[in-house]
């Protein structure tokens, strides 16, 4: 009875799962567009971003990579029935997206205050740094949206079956969130000047 309940989850969660992956794949094409835009302007007016990225955004990739290190390991504890690691993982985990987040708002006030760079700007090139940054971090809030839920669904009590599914979303979710990051970031870096 109890192996035909866990099955029947399991065929559940599947079509779950596949919407998560339309979302990460429709996701990455709109990141590929936005990048698209921004080459097919810089090249056709001949404007580039003209300036050094904020040193801020190093740190908040430091920031976004060492959390998925974190998810990795709430994911394998999660694995390992080790509960209070996962939930202590998720917690770094979600501490670490609020950190990124922060850093990156403090980005666009070393953008706006001491390099004079705003959102609207005669130079789009230049603008295109808050679009894709803007965009990411609406990304990041979905993710630390998903994260919670899945630490408060952990407190729950949840059936493994189901724990080990909302930490696989989770994971695929904060990861794919990561690798957008790490392209963005070294995009703006080969564009800056």
């Amino acid at each position: 009875m109890m192996a035909q309940a866990q099955q029947d989850d399991k065929l559940n969660l599947a079509p779950k799962k596949f919407n998560m992956w339309i979302f990460i794949f429709t996701s990455f094409m709109f990141f590929a567009a936005l990048t698209s835009g921004f080459i097919v302007y810089s090249g056709g007016t001949g404007h580039g971003i003209n300036a050094k990225m904020p040193s801020a955004f190093m740190y908040s990739t430091a920031a976004i990579l060492l959390s998925s290190v974190t998810m990795y390991l709430a994911s394998a504890a999660a694995k390992g029935l080790q509960f209070a690691k996962q939930r202590m993982y998720l917690w770094l985990t979600i501490a670490l997206a609020v950190v990124f987040f922060a850093i990156q708002v403090y980005a666009w006030y070393v953008l706006v205050t001491q390099m004079g760079i705003y959102f609207s700007n005669p130079n789009a090139s230049q603008s295109f740094i808050y679009v894709f940054t803007g965009m990411h971090l609406v990304h990041i809030l979905a993710g630390i949206a998903l994260l919670g839920n899945t630490l408060w669904r952990s407190y729950r009590n949840t059936p493994q079956v189901k724990n080990l599914f909302n930490m696989q979303l989770s994971s695929i979710f904060w990861h794919f969130v990561d690798i957008i990051w790490i392209y963005l970031y070294v995009f703006l870096l080969l564009n800056q000047y």
